[in-house]
């Protein structure tokens, strides 16, 4: 969780911060997971909406609505924190230098930028077992998963972070109408994860035009690390966005 405590204003240096490409989300890790999501501390992460912890559970406060999962080094959650300033976003990523790179990154935005980046934070969690402990049925609006480790093994597609039981859950925490957002330069990955959500029932394929007109769709390729660098390389990139609907009789 992010502290409250002042902050220099100087942005990180990812050098000092570099991790493993990827991590095994079937491992057991080591950090705090809450029981249920109303015990999520709402003030630790976001001071400046909740002044106080009491006032983080009242019915009346506002709830994480964007989460971006494995999110990196955070780029993302930057360009999306002004483009919806009064929406409180959280990354989550497994990978604790990578987890304390975003921290020190948006405590150091804050610094630099009084009165913005208040509404994004980040948590240190395993998202494939521990999103229900986060969020509750039907409380988020958008989920992103940008550029996921693909892999590559069959053995290991069981790892993937988009499968369809993991979309029972996606879907129990998006309301209806709610969307997912997927990108990756593996055309093996960007076919399975299309797959898995053609065939889910509560999900159906975002129109492409609708897509193209949606200024969060743009971000998918542009706004991380990851994106850049296939970007620089030429390289080819395959997204697909699906919308949370009802279940058809």
């Amino acid at each position: 969780m992010l502290e409250t405590n002042s902050h220099s204003g100087r942005l990180p240096r990812k050098r000092f911060y570099r991790a493993r490409a990827h991590s095994n989300p079937l491992s057991d890790s080591h950090f705090p997971i809450p029981i249920r999501p109303s015990d999520v501390d709402y003030a630790q992460h976001f001071p400046s909406f909740f002044p106080s912890t009491a006032a983080a559970a009242t019915a009346t406060a506002p709830k994480i609505r964007f989460a971006d999962i494995g999110c990196g080094f955070g780029g993302l959650l930057v360009k999306l924190s002004t483009m919806f300033p009064t929406t409180l976003m959280i990354g989550m990523e497994l990978r604790d230098k990578v987890t304390e790179y975003v921290k020190e990154r948006i405590l150091a935005l804050r610094a630099s930028n009084p009165g913005q980046y208040e509404n994004i934070s980040v948590v240190r969690t395993n998202s494939m077992k521990y999103l229900p402990n986060y969020f509750e049925k039907g409380q988020l609006s958008k989920m992103f998963f940008l550029f996921p480790d693909p892999h590559f093994k069959e053995k290991n597609h069981r790892r993937r972070v988009i499968s369809r039981h993991l979309l029972d859950e996606y879907a129990y925490a998006l309301e209806l109408g709610g969307v997912i957002y997927t990108i990756t330069d593996v055309e093996e990955l960007g076919e399975w994860m299309r797959s898995c959500m053609e065939e889910h029932p509560l999900f159906e394929a975002v129109p492409e035009e609708e897509v193209d007109e949606d200024p969060v769709a743009a971000l998918l390729c542009s706004a991380t690390e990851e994106g850049q660098k296939v970007a620089r390389n030429g390289g080819e990139t395959y997204r697909a966005v699906y919308r949370r609907v009802m279940q058809s009789e």
